[in-house]
C-alpha cells in the first residue's frame, strides 16, 4: 500500500521549493548592478576596450537622454540636436576601469574645449547617488557634466549599446550613435573617433 505523505512532510516540500524558485529568480550576484550595490569597488563587469563604427547609412534613431545633473541643474539631448557632436561615457567611481581611464576623458575634453570644437561631453554616473557622484568628479579634476543615475534607468536610451561599465559612445549631430568603445578608453582613441564624427558636418 502507497502512504500518502503526512502534512508535515508535504509542507516541508513547499518550502524547499519556494527557496529554489526564490534562489533562481534572485538577482545575478556577477551583473553590474549588483556590483555597483555592493560598492566594494572589487567586481565589475567590463569591456575589453574593442572598438565599433558605424557607417552613416546603418546609424539607429537619435539618442534620448535627459536628467538631473550631478551638480545639479539638468540636461536633454535635444538640446546638442543639428549642432554638436556628443561623447557618452557611462561610468561610477566603484568601477576600477572608470577611474583610470577617467584622466584621458578629461584631456580630450579639455583639448576639444581649448580648440573651440562643437563637442559636448556628458556622464553618466551608474548606479550610485549624486553626491558619491560628485565628490569623484572633483577628486578626479573632471570638469564636464554627468546626468545622474542611481536607479540605472538612463542607459536604457542607449539601444542596447551600454552593455558594460565603462562604455563611451560618439553621437553624431543627429544625436545618432557613430561608434562606441566598450570598455575602458583612452585618450588617443577617443580623440581619433570624435575626430572622425567631426568630419562628417
Amino acid at each position: 500500500m502507497t502512504r500518502r505523505p503526512t502534512a508535515r512532510f508535504a509542507g516541508a516540500l513547499a518550502a524547499a521549493a519556494l527557496v529554489l524558485g526564490t534562489a533562481a529568480c534572485s538577482e545575478d550576484p556577477n551583473s553590474v548592478a549588483a556590483q555597483a550595490k555592493a560598492g566594494d569597488q572589487k567586481g565589475y563587469v567590463s569591456g575589453t576596450g574593442a572598438v565599433e563604427t558605424i557607417p552613416q547609412d546603418k546609424r539607429a534613431e537619435p539618442v534620448g537622454l535627459k536628467g538631473d545633473l550631478v551638480g545639479g541643474g539638468t540636461w536633454d539631448s535635444a538640446s546638442a540636436r543639428g549642432e554638436d557632436v556628443v561623447v557618452v561615457n557611462v561610468w561610477g567611481s566603484w568601477c576600477a576601469p572608470c577611474v583610470a581611464e577617467a584622466p584621458d576623458l578629461q584631456k580630450v575634453w579639455a583639448g576639444l574645449q581649448s580648440e573651440d570644437e562643437p563637442v559636448q561631453f556628458m556622464g553618466i554616473d551608474f548606479r550610485e547617488g549624486p553626491a558619491s557622484g560628485a565628490a569623484f568628479a572633483k577628486r578626479a579634476g573632471i570638469t564636464y557634466p554627468s546626468l545622474s543615475d542611481k536607479p540605472g534607468l538612463l542607459i536604457l536610451a542607449l539601444q542596447g549599446k551600454a552593455p558594460t561599465v565603462p562604455t563611451t559612445l560618439v553621437l553624431d549631430t543627429d544625436g545618432r550613435i557613430a561608434a562606441r568603445v566598450n570598455g575602458p578608453v583612452d585618450a588617443t582613441t577617443l580623440r581619433g573617433l570624435v575626430d572622425d564624427v567631426l568630419a562628417e558636418s
